[in-house]
């Protein structure tokens, strides 16, 4: 579908069992999304359109007792096909999507506080001949703005229906189901003319490209006519010939007569637009609102900036402060899994294959959902409520400072999630030096698969101090630094690049700002649990392999001879001691039993072949082999840790069971400490900055088309943190 081949694909004949497909489509920032997800609940799939890396985001209504697919695409301002998100959302719309069936309806979401941008859009979708389903979204802030909207002139204006809706609030949902269940029963509709010369001339010269044997409609020749160099175009060469691409181009000055017919269209389209709007709008004289002066406080440079640093501060003293309660819970949950376990199943391999393997090692990452979904909590209501795309006009300045420009800065804030979408999103970057500069920043943001390594070391090495009366905790302020020290190395990269390899001018930047609104809560709630099911499903299937493999690699081999040997000590220790002093002695045996059978094991002699090149950073085997073992996913790091130190060992010890209490009870054979402040802020930077994930690298490749950019940030990041870590233990050591 990303080749031009794709769009002159015949459309797909349609399933008569195939639930009917609706297409919901709009501007940016008009509420799409949340409309969506209130129509379809849990009932969603998130999967990649066939040969690009586009999302696909698909979701399941039933209406008047019928099941109805609803596709959610990309926001676009038109229909003029540049960015490979737009390829998508014409590719749906015209049925060129090899496992879906063309859409037998459009939902058009429009934000009624700017109704003549919206309309833009709108009007190009009805020139499709689909049954049009338009849903007024905002009119809560329209009605605050003093804007009054005809829906029935519009709905008469347009063919369409029209659905006030308030999706903060849910207002109007049911008139919207109703509206749908009843336009996927409509025939197709008489489609809209805007430039009929041009699109006479259209239908003339696809009914010849049709007798040529070739396939492209008549709204695809249409397009092709308008859009000059764009992809409309280069499908029309690929998919005639050079004789119909020649009289395509002479008919195209014909009808320009010295204009462009871009142009043209933007003049026509307009026109009637504000005919529309004439007597469908009504605005009473502008006033200053509330949400206009909390826009010129925050769009102030200095207090913006302050703002954004004090939002981000609270954040992530929410995610120490407020996860602590419900770690502690599922922590119990996992002890009592472990000793119930244990208690059932006679000691061995299986026993510890389930205890120490399975529980400990998913068990060890599980427990951080909760500041996980804390983090995207704040990150979701940040995004719907309008704040960030006005932290992007802010940073802007900034950007540009190392070549880039806001437009760089939303993929990289998406990447604050993940790094994988935050890659895809630099699709909306049209050039493609600035494309790749902000591909190389994206993966220093801090990913939510780094947030389980931070929350570990932090909680277990930073002490629990708190300041201004307990409003500020140092492990959060520490949690903040490591974020700040992946948007500082994230922006030098950018700047490094774009001075030397991507040496280009500075992109324009335009973006925008959407007013301030409440967010839907259940739409919020909806991404909060998709987001603990994508974690869940990562912790049940990647994390629990790798914890299972590592339990493997440190259970086997078992020598008979450790185990005769420690035997024989704890049979001297039971017959010549007594009491406590027996209690102890044969703990301490036990101990040294765990740390030889951990030496001899598989990962025992892997961590000991990387430990030299890992000494420098104050790191021992065990600390080696977990990095090593974690470079496809570095989340996992964690759950190998928790492997590592759980085998062997004794719910009914007494001991602290907890991975924070056995990594601060870990010592070198000397008996030193293994995990001292200077190796742990070593370990902490070097995870700010390695790239420790196959996805990311993937991703990288995939939106590069090669193996060269993967291979160069693979190389660039795990040398900046191996040689970040060393500075840091080596400094803090002298």
């Amino acid at each position: 579908m990303s080749t031009p081949a794709a769009g002159a694909a015949p459309a797909p004949a349609p399933d008569p069992h195939a639930a009917p497909v609706i297409a919901v489509i709009g501007n940016p920032n008009t509420g799409k999304s949340t409309l969506f997800n209130l129509l379809t609940g849990l009932k969603q799939k998130t999967a990649n359109y066939p040969g690009v890396t586009v999302e696909r985001h698909t979701g399941s209504i039933r209406l008047d007792g019928r099941q109805v697919c609803l596709v959610d695409l990309p926001g676009t301002y038109s229909l003029a096909a540049q960015s490979p998100d737009e390829i998508v959302a014409i590719d749906v719309l015209l049925g060129h999507v090899e496992d879906l069936a063309p859409p037998q309806a459009i939902l058009v979401v429009m934000d009624a506080t700017n109704l003549r941008r919206n309309l833009f859009l709108a009007t190009q979708l009805a020139e499709l001949g689909l049954p049009l389903v338009l849903a007024l979204n905002m009119l809560d802030v329209a009605a605050e703005n003093g804007v009054q909207i005809d829906a029935a002139r519009l709905a008469e204006w347009l063919d369409a229906t029209v659905v006030p809706v308030v999706a903060a609030s849910g207002k109007g949902l049911p008139e919207l189901r109703a509206a749908l269940a009843a336009a996927v029963r409509k025939p197709p509709r008489e489609r809209l003319v805007v430039m009929p010369e041009v699109h006479q001339a259209a239908v003339a010269l696809a009914g010849r490209i049709a007798a040529a044997g070739h396939h492209l409609n008549v709204y695809e020749v249409e397009r092709a006519l308008i859009d000059a160099a764009g992809i409309a175009e280069r499908r029309f060469e690929y998919a005639t010939s050079p004789e119909l691409m020649g009289d395509m181009l002479d008919l195209r000055a014909r009808l320009g007569a010295g204009s462009t017919l871009a142009a043209m269209e933007a003049r026509a389209r307009y026109e009637l637009i504000n005919r529309v709007i004439t007597e469908v709008e009504v605005r009473a004289p502008p006033r200053v609102t509330f949400r206009d002066r909390l826009d010129r406080i925050t769009n102030q440079p200095v207090v913006g900036a302050l703002l954004f640093v004090l939002v981000m501060a609270t954040v992530f003293q929410a995610v120490f402060s407020w996860a602590a309660p419900l770690m502690e819970l599922i922590d119990a949950a996992t002890k009592w899994a472990s000793g119930a376990l244990r208690a059932a199943l006679p000691p061995g391999a299986l026993s510890s294959l389930l205890v120490d393997g399975a529980i400990a090692g998913v068990g060890s990452v599980v427990v951080f959902l909760p500041q996980i979904l804390i983090l995207f909590a704040f990150i979701i209501l940040l995004e719907d409520t309008g704040y960030m795309p006005r932290v992007a006009f802010l940073i802007d300045r900034l950007m540009r400072l190392c070549g880039l420009s806001g437009k760089s800065f939303i993929p990289m804030l998406s990447s604050f999630a993940c790094a994988v979408p935050g890659i895809m999103a630099t699709r909306v970057i049209p050039e493609r030096r600035d494309r790749l500069a902000t591909i190389l920043a994206a993966p220093f943001m801090t990913c939510s698969a780094r947030l389980p390594v931070y929350a570990l070391l932090i909680g277990a090495f930073v002490p629990d101090r708190h300041y201004l009366g307990g409003l500020v905790n140092l492990q959060g302020l520490v949690l903040l630094a490591l974020y700040l020290l992946g948007i500082l190395a994230g922006i030098g990269t950018a700047l490094l690049m774009k001075r030397t390899a991507l040496r280009g001018p500075t992109p324009t930047f335009l973006i925008e700002l959407p007013p301030y609104r409440l967010p839907n809560w259940r739409s919020v709630a909806l991404r909060l649990l998709e987001r603990a099911r994508i974690f869940l499903v990562r912790a049940g299937t990647v994390i629990f392999f790798v914890a299972v493999m590592v339990w493997a690699l440190v259970y086997f081999p078992r020598d008979p001879a450790i185990a005769a040997h420690y035997e024989a000590e704890r049979t001297t220790a039971a017959a010549v001691l007594d009491g406590p002093v027996r209690e102890a002695a044969l703990h301490e045996i036990h101990n040294r039993e765990i740390a030889a059978n951990m030496e001899a094991s598989y990962l025992g002699h892997l961590g000991k072949f990387v430990a030299p090149a890992f000494a420098p950073l104050g790191w021992d085997w065990k600390v080696s082999a977990a990095v090593i073992a974690g470079f496809p996913a570095r989340e996992v790091v964690v759950a190998i840790l928790g492997t590592i130190y759980a085998v062997g060992d004794e719910a009914e010890a007494g001991k602290d069971s907890e991975l924070a209490g056995r990594l601060r009870e870990a010592t070198w054979p000397d008996g030193r400490r293994v995990f001292t402040l200077p190796m742990v802020l070593g370990l902490l930077v070097f995870y700010a900055f390695c790239l420790q994930c196959a996805a990311t690298i993937a991703m990288i490749r995939r939106e590069t088309n090669g193996w060269g950019w993967p291979a160069f940030a693979w190389v660039y990041m795990t040398s900046l943190g191996y040689f970040g870590a060393m500075l840091v233990y080596q400094l803090g050591s002298s």
